[in-house]
């Protein structure tokens, strides 16, 4: 990627040097389809470029399922996995700014009615804490073996492993009464590391930040996304779980990792429980995601064009602000993820409120001061990858959706965003 240009709209590298008719955004088909190459015929990719609010280049290439010719467009919907999060943290934040709740709200205080018996070591723990992973939560309501059985469930077949394919643990009652228990087994137990001591990675986390807001609100979590988030912010194609209905290919497949095999939306291998929702399971276009980020973008406090929509300037001050830095973000594993994700390596990373925040070279703006500053994050269900990138001191933002899992998913889109 490379410094923002001082026209009002960017052109995409690799194409001829033209004006967009009518501001309509340039089509990026054929440079997808170009880092795709030969990996087109077995999956495929939508993504778009903003600047501000504004999509200025966007395309889609590959197919919906590897072996097929149905292709992806630009009307398909994409499930964002842990990009969800920045939703959620969303969510969270207008009940601030409405005096429901403070950043500062322990848990002991939040759950003191519902949650007994509570171990101690949580009840100091604060709402802030806990979206910027830093509450010592576990990484999954069903501990890791969850997760490595997603990962695995679609080699299954391959395995003679008909026991992988199983749905996981069923679980009683309402989403909302799904969330408020698996905050109790949560807060029950004591941390898996002490609190506050340092970054641990935690979709418990965001599943208890989505009881919180139900426990506030009497709504569901889905509820909320849709009259908080989807309804203001037209988007009309949001919805949660595996998009796309079983035995059809109306949507994008997911694909395995290493061998790329499709996998049918209906089946277990495609499916996270829907009490996972905050966590990460929103779905939607590009063009309905790009909505969301664009807010965000805008809403940087370094964004020389900053406008407050849906929060308040200083909520998004809050939301996007530098927390204490991972023990690992110097290290080879954090280094790694944040080149894959921005193209660049930066020094040291940090999390606040479903966004890495770290600095690129390319995203450096040219004011004084500015340092490039960027904020991201990626998801993944094993079986699909997107990634959403944010510079706000150019104005710029790059979102990508990937239907293969994270082996040649995580190298496409890092082509995508390099190629901004």
């Amino acid at each position: 990627m490379s410094e923002a240009p001082k026209s009002s709209a960017l052109k995409p590298a690799g194409l001829p040097d033209r004006k967009t008719e009518d501001n309509a955004p340039v089509n990026v088909d054929a440079i997808l389809q170009s880092i795709l190459g030969r990996g087109g015929e077995r999956f495929g990719m939508g993504a778009a470029v903003l600047r501000g609010e504004r999509i200025i280049a966007q395309g889609a290439a590959g197919v919906r399922k590897g072996g097929t010719a149905q292709r992806i467009t630009l009307d398909d919907r994409f499930l964002l996995a842990s990009c969800t999060k920045a939703m959620t943290a969303t969510l969270v934040a207008m009940l601030v700014e409405e005096g429901k709740l403070n950043w500062t709200t322990t848990l002991g205080e939040l759950f003191a009615d519902t949650v007994k018996p509570m171990h101690p070591a949580w009840e100091k723990v604060t709402l802030r804490q806990v979206l910027a992973h830093r509450a010592g939560l576990r990484f999954d309501p069903d501990g890791l073996a969850r997760v490595f059985k997603v990962f695995r469930a679609p080699y299954a077949s391959l395995r003679s492993a008909p026991e992988l394919m199983r749905p996981p643990r069923a679980r009683l009652g309402t989403l909302p009464q799904q969330r408020l228990e698996i905050a109790r087994q949560a807060l029950s137990r004591p941390p898996g590391i002490p609190p506050d001591t340092k970054y641990w990675y935690s979709n418990v986390g965001y599943i208890l930040a989505g009881a919180v807001l139900e426990h506030l609100t009497g709504r569901a979590w889905e509820d909320l996304m849709r009259e908080r988030l989807f309804q203001p912010l037209g988007i009309s194609t949001g919805g949660f779980g595996q998009p796309g209905t079983a035995g059809k290919t109306d949507q994008p497949w997911g694909h395995s990792s290493f061998v790329g095999k499709p996998i049918d939306p209906g089946s277990p291998a495609a499916q996270f429980p829907l009490y996972y929702g905050p966590a990460g399971l929103a779905h939607m276009t590009i063009a309905d995601w790009a909505k969301f980020v664009g807010v965000h973008l805008r809403g940087d406090p370094a964004n020389p064009h900053g406008q407050a929509a849906l929060l308040k300037l200083d909520t998004f001050a809050e939301l996007h602000a530098v927390a204490p830095t991972t023990p690992y973000s110097t290290g080879w594993v954090m280094r790694g993820i944040t080149r894959l994700a921005t193209g660049d390596a930066a020094p040291a990373v940090t999390y606040r409120a479903g966004w890495f925040i770290s600095t690129s070279s390319w995203a450096k703006g040219t004011r004084p001061g500015d340092t490039g500053r960027c904020l991201w994050h990626g998801g993944s269900n094993g079986i699909s990858h997107t990634v959403m990138c944010i510079a706000p001191e150019i104005d710029l933002a790059v979102l990508v959706a990937c239907n293969r899992g994270l082996d040649m998913a995580i190298w496409k889109t890092r082509g995508c965003t390099r190629r901004a």
